[in-house]
């Protein structure tokens, strides 16, 4: 018989140590350091797997043929798209998002979709029983469909019963956290039942062929609870993001062994259920508020989808010693570095004020071709100057001062004249690269002096601008300026 060995595994990233301690040496975080055993009931001493010879298996050639399709598209066209155009026969998906987010929303509706196109399709809660399933199912206005339910956390039992009959095509296990195997001795939820769980379901989908779904908890910094091995072992990784006052949810993959992963799927949450928004910048222009200074719209990519939104800034004066710098759904790095070009090089002191810099909708921009829209949304709340309302801009800021350009133009222009905008403010170089008449009055913009200089130019007083910029004598001062500022305003 082999010894049980005890160690102290980390719930976090999953490092195991001889002996407890508070703070975990791998990942740094404090008492998730957990007691578990590590033998399992599959082990065997080192004297008899040293002795034990390796079973032949088949090997076959990349020219084989199948019978099934290569993809099972969902139904549901956004949620394809993320996942480069269906589900793949024996891959398994890890889906995460944060409490209430919509996850199990998406996930009934998939499988509904899929139920009543003629597939079998399994449910298998481990958080919830098969009537409060049934419910959501119901609001959804799903209760038709022939989806088969279940509620267990066995993953013996739920291979067992998977196996007998047709093999289904898509199987949806929530959540991964729940799941445990006898294989070993660990509570649910740990590390060593989460990894443990999952391979035992992945083998069984690789064996089968079934497309599974395994939703996965969250941290309270938005990473997937457990080990970060499960994310290794999937096929493919998927984010399901979104504020909770919001009614947009972003569906991102972030790994894809099938497909890409600089896609992005779009939903609108409403009474019942999820959906699909097939022209998301329509829906993050629809409550733009226009005439205003501090906003321009951003014309950028998602994978191959032109996605239009809008970027709002604010320029506050400061009573601070340090200046608050916020941004919610843009690089906090990139503000810093526009911040830095325009005081470097265009003359812009930004450094007594507080700045402000938000992403309409709840989208999460990660292409640095937001950097000539961020600027203009600066200056133009600097200077109290509203940008044109026709005007969307797309822009590289390099450190020089210099507006490089960025990938796609012909589909942001595209995208832009189709929902009736007029002009682009767009890098210089990239003039050449649009085909034909873009349908817009193009700008282009070699440097980002002459940018600031024009939105400089249009701008009206709000109060005395340059009297905030000097040395201020005391708080006082600008308690007593403020309002005769906003007098000024209002004539």
């Amino acid at each position: 018989m082999a010894k049980s060995t005890l160690s102290f595994v980390c719930q976090n990233c999953g490092a195991a140590f001889n002996r407890w301690q508070g703070k975990c040496e791998s990942c740094g975080e404090w008492n998730t350091l957990v007691e578990e055993d590590t033998t399992g009931a599959t082990s065997m001493p080192v004297s008899i797997r040293s002795k034990r010879r390796g079973r032949l298996f088949q090997l076959e050639s990349l020219t084989g043929k199948s019978a099934d399709a290569p993809r099972l598209p969902s139904g549901m066209a956004e949620l394809d798209r993320v996942t480069g155009g269906g589900f793949v026969r024996g891959s398994v998906l890890l889906v995460g998002g944060d409490p209430g987010i919509g996850k199990s929303t998406l996930l009934t509706q998939a499988t509904s979709l899929m139920a009543r196109a003629g597939h079998r399709a399994v449910y298998i809660s481990g958080e919830e029983a098969v009537a409060q399933v049934r419910l959501r199912a119901e609001r959804l206005g799903l209760a038709d469909a022939p989806v088969q339910l279940a509620a267990e956390t066995s993953v013996e039992d739920i291979v067992s019963t998977l196996s007998e009959g047709k093999v289904p095509r898509l199987i949806v296990i929530d959540s991964i956290q729940t799941m445990w195997t006898d294989t070993v001795e660990s509570a649910p939820g740990t590390v060593t039942q989460v990894r443990a769980s999952a391979q035992a379901l992945i083998r069984f989908a690789k064996k089968s062929g079934a497309a599974i779904i395994l939703v996965g908890h969250v941290t309270k910094d938005g990473q997937i609870a457990g080990p970060r091995v499960v994310e290794h072992m999937v096929d493919a990784v998927l984010s399901f993001e979104g504020e909770g006052s919001q009614q947009f949810r972003i569906l991102r993959a972030v790994k894809n062994r099938f497909g890409p992963t600089d896609e992005i799927g779009v939903f609108e949450m409403t009474g019942l259920g999820l959906r699909e928004v097939s022209n998301p910048s329509e829906l993050f222009l629809s409550e733009r508020d226009l005439g205003s200074p501090g906003t321009a719209v951003f014309a950028g990519i998602e994978g191959t989808r032109p996605v239009l939104v809008e970027l709002q800034a604010l320029v506050a004066p400061t009573t601070l010693g340090t200046p608050r710098r916020a941004v919610v759904g843009w690089d906090p790095s990139r503000l810093s570095m526009v911040l830095a070009v325009l005081e470097a090089h265009c003359g812009v002191k930004l450094s007594g004020y507080d700045v402000y810099l938000n992403v309409a909708g709840g989208l999460r921009i990660q292409e640095p071709a937001a950097d000539l829209a961020a600027a203009a949304a600066l200056v133009s709340s600097l200077v109290n100057a509203p940008l044109p309302t026709d005007a969307v801009y797309f822009g590289e800021i390099s450190l020089s001062g210099a507006v490089r350009p960025v990938a796609q133009t012909s589909a942001r222009l595209k995208e832009a004249a189709k929902l009736g905008f007029g002009r682009a403010i767009l890098p210089e170089s990239a003039r050449g690269e649009v085909g034909g008449d873009a349908g817009l009055s193009l700008n282009s913009v070699g440097g980002l002096t002459s940018l600031v200089a024009d939105i400089a130019a249009r701008g009206t007083p709000r109060g005395n601008r340059e009297g905030n910029r000097e040395p201020r004598e005391g708080a006082a001062a600008e308690k007593n300026a403020t309002p005769q500022r906003f007098r000024r305003q209002e004539g």
